[in-house]
């Protein structure tokens, strides 16, 4: 089991804080982009990424805010709605990872939450060779616009089934995917999947579509 980590991610000329931890023999590296108010510390991607690690995943989890845009986006909340400038930012930690000499050598993919659901897919729209996978959690795929034609990488919606609005977003969403898709919906689940297993259901999922285009940790592969 990988151990955590506190790291200092560079976003063009933002700092940020976040929390990373890579297994030994993985192959791939999930990049967590949060819903709106939220940050690196969410319980809920918090628990998702912990799913991921044991299924030999790196994981990274950071804060889309610097303080100071965060205290900005506490009066106005623009910022936490602006898609373009999120997909941005997700797109400058990107370029960090891809940097970073020890995680330049895994596949990466993208869990969304939310609005930052939105941002991953764009950001992934904006990389279409750098983003192997994506992951959206009661996300607003919608809010991606035009973005969403020009997605390459495999994409799972997970929603759940009590969450009609946010249902009907991502059904009308995946008509425009054009890369390999798939919904699940997690039935008489709520918008913050809170209800006895549906969070658990979805890391299961995230961790089952993660794998399959990230790539298995070596070892499992070396095993007999």
């Amino acid at each position: 089991m990988a151990v955590e980590r506190e790291v200092e991610v560079i976003a063009g000329q933002a700092r940020l804080g976040g929390t990373l931890a890579v297994p030994e023999g993985a192959r791939g590296l999930v990049i967590f982009a949060h819903g709106s108010g939220s940050s690196r510390h969410s319980p809920r991607n918090r628990y998702v990424a912990y799913t991921l690690r044991m299924a030999g995943l790196g994981t990274l989890l950071f804060d889309l805010l610097t303080e100071d845009e965060e205290a900005e986006d506490e009066v106005t909340a623009a910022l936490r709605f602006d898609i373009d400038f999120l997909a941005r930012r997700l797109g400058e930690v990107t370029d960090w990872v891809f940097a970073h000499p020890e995680l330049s050598r895994l596949r990466v993919g993208y869990f969304g939450s939310s609005t930052g659901a939105a941002a991953a897919l764009v950001a992934a729209a904006d990389r279409p060779e750098a983003i192997a996978s994506v992951v959206s959690r009661g996300g607003r795929p919608d809010l991606a616009g035009g973005a969403l034609e020009r997605v390459l990488a495999p994409t799972l919606f997970i929603v759940g089934g009590a969450d009609d609005i946010v249902l009907d977003l991502n059904q009308q969403a995946l008509e425009r995917l054009r890369a390999p898709k798939a919904l699940e919906v997690i039935p008489g689940a709520t918008h913050l999947f809170p209800e006895q297993g549906a969070l658990e259901r979805v890391a299961d999922l995230a961790a089952g579509w993660f794998t399959r285009f990230l790539g298995s940790p070596l070892e499992l592969e070396m095993r007999p």
